[in-house]
């Protein structure tokens, strides 16, 4: 028997996992304060499921108790009706047609999956730091070799992002074939003008490469200038494809829904020469390996664009980005220079000047009862910063604010 030894390349545990041990390890230690505990770390929704998406489930699921109503297995690529309320509340005028978009489980599971549908070989280009299933799914895959004592991985290509370049990173100067950009950012916060992303899109179809945008935090942006699709840009549909997810502002984080859009016109050349639709490659790798998101959730899901839906869920964002804007205060007010928190629901932060990221989560979670997330497990460039989510409810971002303080 053999098995997929590139997973035993992979670092001791994924981030999210070793961070829930370590509480773990804490909390079995320290019984008499594990009610103090407020998390901060994984991104996680904490607000009930819009009211909206709760009724649209409830008589969906009513639906599958009469036989007339009653749906089976869907179109692997998702419903009409999702389809079309995505393009007509997301992408209207932006050249996207409804069957250019794949319903999902989540966008999670896209970013990792869309690997399927590359070969071996590829020279690949991440941000550092980074979302860590971007790293790890290569890895899975075999398109990385052994990892350096910093985390780093032979054969991708890391694109650093510091405070000295306000966390933009720079076109590669050499030629790279998959392009992964997170905007607004996980972990930084931090977003991309339409300059900058046009010359992404720019290299992209200069190099032949796919850009993979990640815009699952699209619809926290408040700044009217700034994209929230990779596809507002001149030449775009020729070289990206776009994850987006539910999960965040609809709250779907227990409930898994998210979606894929791959433009037909976006094509790729084989070893023989011959043009390849990508489109047609996801549309025929979903159809073997997925069985599409169930009827109700994606009714939910379509409830997110209703009059009653898009109020509800604006109302979420608006409490998520008022504990990004305490969070931000706070952490510049104690001294800590701040990133993101703006048109984000991250604030990443530099560590107090001799504490290194685990040093900061221990300090955090031993002095304060925090958890947040250290810089480092982002990627080696994320080493000297924190991530401070801001899912949560106001109640514990007021009181994680008064904790930072006294820890000041």
């Amino acid at each position: 028997m053999t098995i997929n030894e590139n997973f035993l390349k992979l670092k001791a545990g994924y981030l999210f996992p070793e961070i829930a041990r370590r509480v773990n390890n804490w909390t079995e230690a320290n019984p008499d304060k594990t009610g103090d505990l407020i998390r901060c770390g994984i991104g996680d929704v904490t607000e009930p499921l819009p009211q909206a998406v709760r009724d649209a489930m409830k008589t969906a699921v009513d639906e599958q108790g009469v036989a007339e109503t009653f749906h089976g297995y869907g179109p692997e690529q998702g419903y009409g009706f999702l389809r079309d309320a995505i393009i007509e509340n997301q992408f209207a005028g932006l050249n996207i047609s409804a069957d250019e978009v794949f319903v999902s489980d989540g966008s999670k599971c896209d970013t990792g999956n869309i690997l399927d549908i590359f070969g071996p070989g590829n020279k690949i280009a991440i941000t550092d730091p980074v979302y860590p299933v971007y790293v790890d799914t290569n890895v899975m895959a075999g398109n990385t070799g052994e990892a350096d004592e910093n985390g780093a991985y032979d054969g991708l290509v890391y694109l650093p992002c510091t405070a000295d370049n306000q966390f933009t990173p720079a076109i590669p100067e050499e030629k790279v074939d998959l392009i992964y950009l997170c905007y607004p950012n996980n972990p930084t916060g931090t977003t991309a003008t339409k300059e900058q992303l046009q010359a992404w899109v720019d290299y992209a179809k200069e190099n032949g490469s796919i850009i993979l945008f990640d815009a699952a935090y699209e619809a926290f942006i408040q700044d009217p200038a700034i994209p929230h699709s990779i596809f507002e840009i001149e030449g775009a549909h020729d070289c990206a494809i776009e994850f987006r997810s539910f999960s965040k502002n609809g709250g779907f984080t227990g409930v898994r829904c998210g979606y894929t859009v791959i433009p037909k016109s976006l094509t790729v050349t084989s070893s023989t020469g011959e043009e390849v639709s990508l489109h047609a490659l996801w549309n025929r790798r979903q159809s073997t390996k997925f069985n599409g998101a169930s009827y109700p959730v994606q009714r939910g899901a379509a409830a997110v664009f209703s009059p009653e839906g898009k109020a509800q869920v604006s109302a979420l964002i608006e409490h998520y980005m008022g504990n990004a804007a305490l969070l931000l205060k706070t952490c510049q007010e104690i001294g800590l220079k701040t990133f993101g928190g703006e048109n984000a629901p991250y604030v990443w932060v530099q560590c107090p000047e001799g504490v290194d990221s685990w040093g900061m989560f221990d300090k955090m979670l031993e002095e304060a009862q925090v958890v947040i997330t250290p810089g480092s497990g982002f990627g080696a460039a994320g080493e000297g910063y924190f991530r401070i989510s801001s899912f949560n409810t106001r109640e514990n971002v007021e009181e994680v604010c008064r904790r930072l303080t006294a820890l000041a």
